[in-house]
């Protein structure tokens, strides 16, 4: 039997979680309900009110209420809840959580769903999942569930969607319970990876998982480089093989796909030994062609696919990222290495490549050389970034790194 929190606003939505409720328990699992809402409310189900989860975050929910600001009492009881959550997991634990909610119940529901470990299954049933989930879901692996209509109330559509969010959240939570909880004792190493990295990412990773890591892949999409950073914080990662820094040039220019001014800072604060490099900062990533900036109009572009346009970099603009990761590393206390691969920073950007540019990659190189400190060291290989050579020296090297760190063995996330 698994044990289910279900966690929301009861004030306004008791009779759907007390549906919810009934079904889980019914798939044979333990309910433990969560009173979130704003108003004190005295409920048939809940087994924590909204007078202890405000207590918890050092609130009274009776004087939230009557302030009259919702926002600020949203985010109050969102604190609140996240105190509680993380309190019974590491007391009598649970299996998985669930939530119903709008757009200020999601905010809600899904700012406690984020800290907890990843593994935990976490479904949001919202009004708002077909549209920019961005900020609910964050860095985490939170599902969210269309609701399809406002849930105010039990109808012939929302009971049949909260049927499927019972079943779903039940089945989740009970794979979670039944898992093999056995901890993985390899250390783990964390990758970064684009589609024009992909061939010398995967050779560093068969390498590493020859000498016994565990590798874990992040798409560089922004989001990827974000999870893979909180990870570093939260001490999952005993090394990281950062070969594609793409997403620092989407946050200069303004692509779609930065991961934020933080990326490069996170694992250098935390101490994780890392290899850099450089790879796809020859592009921009945008939609389609006719989502692009005007002030880009006559920049060298290339069509990815039908959603993504490409716009490679300039050499002012490689010049410059070359001196953001030289200032970002040089910031931080982590054992680093950077490695460059001199004929090509991506697999278009290699001699005859569309984005073949030897004025920018120059410029690159050059800042990124005159902005590290001298106690990091450059390797400089006549290769590109997807030659097999490159790619094992460069996690050949975060292998000795983390090696004379005496990082310990970490157990797997979950």
């Amino acid at each position: 039997m698994a044990r289910v929190v279900l966690l929301g606003t009861l004030d306004t939505k008791e009779a759907e979680y007390r549906f919810l409720r009934e079904k889980i328990l019914a798939a044979g699992h333990d309910v433990v309900v969560i009173d979130a809402g704003i108003t004190p409310y005295v409920s048939g189900i809940a087994d924590y009110d909204s007078t202890f989860v405000a207590r918890a975050a050092g609130h009274d929910v009776a004087a939230l209420a009557s302030a009259g600001d919702r926002g600020a009492a949203v985010n109050a009881m969102a604190e609140g809840a996240a105190a509680v959550v993380l309190d019974l997991l590491s007391g009598q634990g649970f299996d998985g959580i669930c939530a119903l909610g709008g757009s200020g119940g999601s905010a809600l529901a899904t700012h406690a769903m984020r800290t907890l470990p990843i593994g935990v299954p976490k479904l949001m049933v919202s009004t708002v999942a077909s549209g920019d989930i961005g900020p609910y879901v964050g860095t985490c692996d939170l599902t969210m569930m269309h609701s399809v209509v406002d849930i105010a109330g039990l109808n012939r559509i929302s009971a049949r969607i909260l049927e499927n969010a019972a079943g779903a959240i039940s089945g989740m939570a009970a794979a979670y319970a039944a898992r093999d909880r056995q901890a993985s004792h390899r250390p783990v190493v964390a990758a970064t990876m684009f589609g024009v990295t992909t061939k010398g990412v995967m050779a560093a990773k068969e390498w590493l998982e020859e000498r016994g890591y565990e590798v874990l892949v992040f798409h560089a999409v922004g989001t990827g480089g974000r999870a893979m950073e909180a990870l570093a914080a939260d001490g999952y990662l005993d090394g990281i093989l950062d070969l594609t820094t793409t997403e620092l040039a989407d946050e200069l220019v303004g692509g779609i796909f930065s991961a934020g001014p933080d990326r490069l800072r996170v694992a250098a604060r935390h101490a994780v030994p890392q290899v850099v490099s450089v790879g796809a900062l020859d592009m921009v990533n945008f939609g389609p062609r006719d989502t692009i900036p005007a002030k880009f109009a006559g920049r060298r572009l290339h069509k990815h696919n039908a959603s993504i346009t490409l716009m490679r970099t300039t050499p002012a603009e490689c010049a410059a990222l070359g001196g953001i990761i030289g200032e970002r590393l040089a910031s931080g206390i982590s054992p680093t290495r950077v490695f460059l691969p001199l004929r090509g920073i991506s697999a278009v950007a290699v001699p005859g490549g569309i984005f073949h540019d030897a004025e920018a990659d120059t410029a690159l190189f050059t800042s990124l050389r005159s902005a590290l400190p001298t106690h990091i060291e450059i390797t400089q290989l006549d290769t590109d970034i997807n030659d097999p050579a490159f790619a094992t020296a460069a996690a050949a090297a975060l292998d000795e790194l983390i090696t004379k760190a005496g990082r310990p063995r970490r157990a797997s996330a979950g």
